[in-house]
């Protein structure tokens, strides 16, 4: 849907096109919206509901660095949200990846994105680096110092629920915490690059690693504690150089601590 002056209209929960809810549910013989529909434990049409409800997704989180700096104004602000959306969108659709078949939620500062299943996760890690750093230097190139940005990307997969109010679940949790590890954003802080992008355990042990296109051996592992989460992250960092097509890869973070990157993992205990 389109705005009077052409913009994309944001839609609402429900409305994407993946849609959370096959069919009507159920309750005492009525048939309720899933806008309406009451998770009230005690409903068993409820309860199958709320199970129909979650899919699996990618799920990309992306946050832009100091944006509440005091040298920003308000309307710096604005620039700075449309130019990311802007980058976003063209970094997904120049990827291959769906932009309008996505589920995407306003973080203020950031963005929530759940893709479909059935979309190539190589794609997250083989194409998209190399756009989204394409799209950022475009961006800057065009905007005065404090409507630039520089990004910080987490990448992550599972089981997300909808409900009448948006999404939930423990991976959006989890790839929000590794998305706010203060590790990644002094990582980013003490470099020269564009984008950091950090993806978990899972991704990194299923999809990184196996593609061939991914540059796999740029990333290294780094210790994440956000909050209750204390695991691991794998990162790289891409540089404004990094910006072509396709991906050519990034520099690598230094690493921290005891963190080395065995030779054959096993599950993490």
């Amino acid at each position: 849907m389109l705005h009077a002056n052409g913009e994309e209209a944001m839609s609402t929960p429900g409305h994407y096109e993946f849609e959370a809810h096959p069919g009507p549910s159920m309750v005492d013989g009525h048939a309720l919206a899933p806008a309406t529909l009451s998770l009230d434990a005690g409903h068993s049409a409820a309860r199958e509901s709320v199970a129909r409800a979650a899919a699996h997704c990618t799920i990309v989180a992306v946050d832009i660095e100091g944006f509440g700096q005091p040298h920003r104004s308000n309307a710096n602000r604005v620039r700075i949200r449309r130019g990311l959306y802007e980058a976003m969108r063209a970094a997904f659709e120049g990827a291959g990846i769906p932009w309008l078949s996505c589920h995407r939620e306003d973080r203020g500062d950031g963005i929530l994105i759940l893709c479909r299943a059935e979309t190539p996760k190589s794609l997250f890690v083989d194409s998209l680096p190399g756009h989204l750093a394409l799209e950022l230097t475009r961006h800057n190139s065009t905007h005065p110092q404090e409507e630039q940005m520089r990004l910080r990307l987490a990448l992550h997969a599972g089981e997300i629920t909808y409900d009448e109010y948006g999404v939930t679940g423990y991976s959006i949790i989890h790839a929000f915490r590794i998305l706010d590890a203060p590790s990644l954003k002094v990582a980013l802080a003490g470099s020269s690059a564009i984008l950091a992008i950090i993806g978990s355990e899972w991704f990194f042990d299923e999809v990184i690693q196996h593609s061939e296109s991914s540059n796999a051996s740029s990333y290294v592992p780094m210790d994440v504690k956000s909050k209750e989460t204390e695991t691991r992250g794998w990162t790289v960092l891409v540089s404004a150089s990094s910006a072509t097509r396709p991906w050519s890869g990034g520099s690598r973070i230094p690493r921290q601590g005891s963190c080395t990157r065995p030779a054959r993992r096993g599950p993490r205990r």
